[in-house]
C-alpha cells in the first residue's frame, strides 16, 4: 500500500474518508479547525456537548459533514498535546485506520500531522499500515478492508517514505505469525526469506539438514529431529557500512510450531503455537527495512527454524546434547526448546564476527507472570549495550523492561551429568534461567535478550491493530540499527 501525498485543503478532499486529529483540552486546530470553520463551528460544538472525545485512540466518525467534500470525517484523539510522542503518533494512526477499514473504502486521507516531527509522522503513517490490516487472512466474510488508496497530507516525503516501508516490514512480520503452521514451516519460512532476500538486494543462506550436521549443530537438531519437516538455519546479510566496520547481529527464534515435543503442551497452551516463530519473523521483517532504507551500516540476521513435534524419534528427557560450541546439556523439558535453538544460532553469530547481539524469542511464560501480555523482558551481559536497546524501544513506544542476571542464577542451570541443563530449579525465575542459559553461548560478545512472549501475539485487539501477530519489535530494531556505530 503505497501512500500518496497530497497538499490540498481537508474540507475541499475528494474522499470516502478524511481523518483529522484533536488534542484532549485543547481547541481545534490545523486540519481540524478548517473543518470546523468549513461546517459553521460543528466540531466546537459537539467537544461542548461532550459526544466527541479527543482521549488517546478514541474514533468517532462523522457523516455528511456540511461543506466537506469527504462522505465521512473520523476524528481522532490524541491525547494530551505535551505527551504526544511517538507511540501516540502510531497508535492514533492505527486506531483511525483500523475503524475505518471496517468497510471497504475507494481513498482515506490522513490530515492529522499538523505539527508533526518527521519522526512521529514516520510512526504515524507505519501506524495506518498496522491498523489496516487484519489477521483474518482466509475469511471469506473479511472484517478488516485496507482501502484503495492512502492520502497524507504533508511534504515530509522522506519521513512519509520511510513510514511506508517500516510499516510493510512490521506486516511482513505479522503475516508470516498469522499464517497457518500447515503453510509456515522451516523450509517454507526459510523460502519465504530468501524471497525478501532477492527482492531487497540482501545477501543470503539457508543451512539445510547436512549443512546443521556438518556444523555441529547438536541443540537445534534434538528438537527438530521429532518432525517429519527437517529444519534450517536462515542467515541474511546486508553490508551497508563500510568493509571492516562492526557488524550486528540479531538473532531469531523460529520454531514454527511447538507442541512441547514430550513434555507436551494441553490444548489451551498449544492452540496460538504458530506464533513460536514470532522472534525469526521480527527479523526477517527488520533485515527487509533495513535494506530497502539502505541503512550505512553492517546487519547480520540468523534464524534457527524448527517444529517441536512428536515422534518416535523425538528428543527425551534425560538426552545429553552437544552444542554447536562444545557445552553438554541435560534435557529436563523438551517443552524449553527455544533455547536449545538458540543456543546454536547465537553460536554462528558470535563465529560470524558480531560486534553485538540482539536475539528476540518467544520464550517464556515467566516473563509473561512477570511483565504481563505489553511489555517484553531484557536480559543482558552487558548494561551498555541493553541501554541503547532499551533507549530504541523507549522512542518508539515499545515497551521493555530489564530483568536482573545475578550471578547466582548461573547455579540453577548446572546439571549434575553435563555441562548445563535447560531449564531452572523449579517455576521461579524462569525467564532469567532461560536467559542465563542464552549466556552461556554468547561469550563475552555484548549481549540483550528480548522474552517477547506476552506482546507478540494477541488473543484480543487493540483499538490500533486486530488480534493475533502484534509485529512489535520491527520498529524497535531498525531504530537500534539506524543508531549503530
Amino acid at each position: 500500500m503505497e501512500i500518496q501525498l497530497i497538499e490540498s485543503a481537508a474540507d475541499k478532499t475528494e474522499a470516502d474518508a478524511i481523518v483529522i486529529g484533536l488534542y484532549q483540552d485543547a481547541a481545534p486546530s490545523g486540519a481540524a479547525a478548517a473543518i470546523d470553520n468549513a461546517a459553521g463551528g460543528l466540531l466546537a460544538k459537539l467537544i461542548e456537548r461532550k459526544e466527541i472525545s479527543a482521549k488517546r485512540n478514541d474514533v468517532q466518525t462523522l457523516f455528511a459533514v456540511p461543506n466537506v467534500a469527504a462522505g465521512v470525517v473520523a476524528v481522532v484523539g490524541l491525547g494530551p498535546k505535551e505527551k504526544f510522542d511517538r507511540r501516540a503518533a502510531f497508535e492514533a494512526c492505527g486506531a483511525a485506520a483500523k475503524k475505518l477499514a471496517g468497510k471497504a473504502r475507494k481513498r482515506v486521507a490522513y490530515f492529522v500531522a499538523d505539527g508533526w516531527t518527521s519522526e512521529q509522522t514516520e510512526a504515524g503513517i507505519c501506524g495506518v499500515h498496522v491498523g489496516d490490516e487484519g489477521q483474518d487472512l482466509f475469511r471469506a466474510e473479511k472484517r478488516i478492508f485496507p482501502p484503495g488508496e492512502v492520502c497524507w497530507a504533508g511534504t515530509d516525503r522522506v519521513a512519509a517514505w520511510q513510514g511506508q516501508v517500516i510499516g510493510e516490514a512490521t506486516n511482513l512480520t505479522r503475516r508470516l505469525v498469522n499464517e497457518p503452521p500447515q503453510d509456515i514451516y522451516p523450509e517454507s519460512f526459510a523460502n519465504r526469506a530468501a524471497d525478501v532476500a532477492y527482492e531487497c538486494g540482501l545477501q543470503g543462506e539457508i543451512w539445510d539438514l547436512d549443512r546443521l550436521e556438518a556444523e555441529r549443530c547438536g541443540a537445534l537438531l534434538a528438537v527438530a529431529r521429532g518432525s517429519s519437516r527437517p529444519p534450517r538455519m536462515v542467515i541474511l546479510r546486508h553490508d551497508g557500512g563500510s568493509r571492516g566496520a562492526p557488524t550486528l547481529a540479531l538473532v531469531g527464534k523460529g520454531v514454527t510450531f511447538d507442541s512441547g515435543g514430550l513434555s507436551l503442551k494441553p490444548t489451551d497452551g498449544m492452540l496460538t503455537m504458530k506464533c513460536d516463530m514470532a522472534g525469526a519473523a521480527t527479523v526477517v521483517g527488520v533485515m527487509q527495512a533495513i535494506a530497502r532504507l539502505g541503512l550505512p551500516v553492517n546487519v547480520i540476521a540468523l534464524c534457527g527454524l524448527v517444529e517441536n513435534m512428536v515422534s518416535g524419534r523425538s528428543y527425551k528427557l534425560g538426552d545429553v546434547l552437544t552444542a554447536r560450541n562444545g557445552k553438554t546439556i541435560e534435557v529436563h523439558n523438551t517443552d524449553a526448546e527455544g533455547r536449545l535453538v538458540l543456543a546454536d544460532v547465537l553460536s554462528v553469530a558470535v563465529d560470524r564476527g558480531a560486534a553485538s547481539i540482539v536475539d528476540l524469542a518467544t520464550l517464556t511464560g515467566a516473563c509473561v507472570v512477570a511483565l504481563g501480555l505489553d511489555v517484553a523482558g531484557l536480559m543482558t551481559n552487558d548494561e551498555a549495550w541493553a541501554g541503547r536497546v532499551r533507549a530504541a524501544a523507549d522512542v518508539c513506544g515499545e515497551m521493555v523492561w530489564p530483568l536482573p542476571m545475578f550471578e547466582h542464577f548461573n547455579e540453577q542451570i548446572k546439571s549434575e551429568v553435563a555441562d548445563i541443563k535447560n531449564v531452572g530449579e523449579g517455576r521461579w525465575g524462569g525467564a532469567i534461567t532461560a536467559a542465563k542459559f542464552l549466556e552461556e553461548f554468547v561469550g563475552t560478545t555484548p549481549w540483550a535478550h528480548i522474552d517477547i512472549a506476552g506482546p507478540a501475539f494477541r488473543e484480543k485487539p487493540k483499538p490500533f491493530a486486530d488480534a493475533g501477530a502484534s509485529g512489535q519489535f520491527v520498529r524497535t530494531l531498525v531504530e537500534v540499527a539506524r543508531g549503530w556505530k
